[in-house]
């Protein structure tokens, strides 16, 4: 007893692991005292305007509630223009976290602890100094529930904070989480003072005060918002910071549609736009200013993990509970036929749910997936352990019409069957989908969906509802379907407890659109989590994209390799590329305005 008590004392009294910057699983690229990222142009001018569109409208400057709708650019989970965080992340790492308020971090030898000191010449817009009194209360706010519950579920293994001084602010962990020490360096820090008092999820309008590039210039409430470069701001210097957001003014006008967008940029509104839709890239991105030069209309390679993006089934139904019934419903949707007729051959159908990185699975299990694999053995379902499950396709020699008859055989055994006209279950109720859009380009890409699933008797109801209405029947899990697109990071983690861990299920406004509950599920999540390298966690991450693909709780859509982007030729941007990017983050934190 005496030995190990004193192997705790020295554990105990170890010093901790300090540094500028921590990565996961690996040693970060960028050396102490680097001076700036690589993709940047540390000597870019600055000066001159970005105008960027944005769609809908917004209601509020509070970017960390549910209700209402926040003003673009203000910032979300880590970097933004108003608001920062503690640590900030390199564009050419999988995941790589460099101080930003902070400017020391310390791990704790047990893992159960990080400490950051954050950087004495941090300011808020105000004037005042950011403390360690700041981070905690932006933590716990954040935590509490007048915010998004995104935050509870992400922070869910923070025990506690804890102020050691003025500058110092400790988390404490409730187990041992590798990704921990980088998701908490994410938190956004902002002053207690921009609410006036009031409880969080009545900030709505006032004016935020956070230690960010860029201040609120102009609103127009639910039209237009102006952000100005702060001459004043605190890190110009630093080499997170340095060459990045280089323009004076960056602003956003809002569209209700796409059409409109389309319009406005041709016409001269805004400067900068990027295109998801292949049939406008093709054919609406045309015209005198295309021809002549004024505008420049190019695509830009990533390496971004596509994530998933589909048609995503609600299991709190019970008519979707049944594994058959929702495989049934994704051999209706014909891809190769929609890629031809509809996306020029432009896309490719998301195979997973990482989709164009190294943790999609393929083919047979490794022995490195089969070791989290085989514990579940007989609670997941057996064909993960022969190939990863891929999406239906027409190609030769398969086709819609084998699909179709699949599907047919598929609802019946699970107790559908065609009679007066519909397809109907044991009750003599009709299936009928209620699909939930808030895009209208959707509108053209479901049709054909819907026509095939007539084939089978069951009808798709489906129309765009504005983005109000949306959002609260989103929160509330109210539709059988909905498009959803979980984004995938090239070291995934606690983000995905929210998207499909049993905690999200029954929590309102939570990501898990699917309801997925699942304790094989939760157990491959922990393991993610608790990767203790890189090699680990991609294993990890391969067991888990096989079981969720097993499930059926989507219908998988499709993703591109390059940015799609037009914007007026007066920019100019970095000769290296980052790998892991956004098309306009990328242009509002590196280009420059011409001279």
């Amino acid at each position: 007893m005496r030995l190990v008590a004193a192997l705790l004392l020295m554990l105990a009294l170890a010093p901790v692991r300090a540094d500028y910057a921590v990565a996961l699983g690996y040693t970060p690229k960028y050396a102490a005292g680097f001076t700036h990222f690589d993709y940047v142009n540390p000597t870019a001018p600055v000066g001159g305007e970005l105008r960027l569109a944005a769609m809908g409208d917004f209601d509020k400057f509070n970017p960390y509630t549910l209700k209402g709708r926040a003003a673009a650019g203000l910032g979300g989970l880590g970097d933004g223009l108003v608001f920062e965080s503690l640590t900030m992340q390199s564009q050419d790492e999988p995941l790589s976290a460099y101080g930003l308020l902070a400017d020391d971090i310390r791990i704790a030898p047990d893992g159960l602890s990080v400490t950051f000191h954050l950087n004495p010449k941090a300011r808020f817009s105000n004037g005042r100094k950011v403390g360690a009194d700041d981070v905690r209360f932006s933590f716990e706010t954040l935590t509490s529930k007048r915010a998004s519950p995104m935050f509870r579920q992400y922070w869910g293994d923070v025990a506690g904070v804890d102020v050691l001084d003025a500058e110092t602010v400790r988390f404490r962990f409730k187990q041992h989480n590798r990704e921990l020490p980088l998701t908490i360096g994410q938190l956004p820090v902002f002053a207690r003072e921009w609410g006036g008092g009031k409880p969080f999820d009545e900030w709505v309008r006032q004016t935020p005060i956070g230690s960010g590039p860029y201040a609120i210039e102009k609103v127009d409430l639910g039209k237009r918002i102006v952000y100005k470069r702060r001459a004043d701001y605190w890190g110009w210097q630093l080499p997170v910071r340095r060459g990045s957001y280089n323009f004076e003014r960056i602003s956003y006008r809002y569209y209700q549609d796409d059409t409109a967008r389309l319009e406005a940029f041709k016409a001269g509104e805004f400067d900068f736009t990027f295109e998801n839709v292949a049939r406008q890239w093709v054919r609406g991105y045309t015209g005198p200013a295309f021809r002549d030069g004024r505008i420049v209309k190019k695509t830009f390679v990533h390496e971004n993990s596509a994530g998933m993006q589909g048609y995503a089934i609600n299991l709190r139904r019970p008519q979707y509970k049944d594994v058959r019934v929702r495989r049934a419903l994704g051999l209706a949707m014909d891809f190769g036929w929609m890629n031809r007729q509809l996306f020029y051959d432009q896309y490719t159908r998301s195979p997973s749910y990482f989709s164009n990185s190294e943790l999609e699975a393929k083919g047979r299990p490794g022995p490195g997936e089969l070791r989290y694999l085989e514990p579940l053995r007989g609670k997941i379902d057996p064909s993960v352990f022969v190939t990863a499950a891929m999406p239906p396709t027409t190609t030769p020699p398969d086709s819609l019409r084998k699909n179709l008859l699949r599907a047919r055989q598929l609802l019946q055994d699970a107790g559908w069957s065609y009679r007066d006209g519909a397809l109907r279950n044991a009750s003599g109720e009709p299936f009928v989908i209620d699909m939930l859009l808030y895009q209208k380009a959707f509108e053209r890409l479901v049709a054909p969906y819907a026509r095939n699933l007539q084939t089978l008797g069951i009808t798709l109801n489906y129309r765009v509802l504005d983005l109000a209405l949306a959002q609260k029947r989103l929160d509330a899990f109210d539709y059988d379907m909905t498009v959803v697109t979980f984004g995938a990071s090239q070291s995934p983690g606690n983000e995905l407890y929210g998207n499909f861990g049993s905690r999200s299920a029954d929590e309102p406004g939570s990501n898990n659109a699917m309801g997925i509950k699942d304790p094989a599920i939760d157990a491959l999540i922990e393991q993610i989590v608790q990767a203790p390298d890189r090699a680990a966690l991609v294993d990890a991450g391969r067991a888990l994209d096989r079981v969720l693909r097993a499930g059926d709780y989507l219908i998988p859509n499709w993703f591109n390799r390059v940015h799609r982007v037009a914007f007026r030729d007066r920019y100019a941007w970095p000769a290296t590329l980052p790998k892991y990017y956004g098309a306009e983050e990328w242009a509002i934190q590196t280009w420059w305005l011409k001279r």
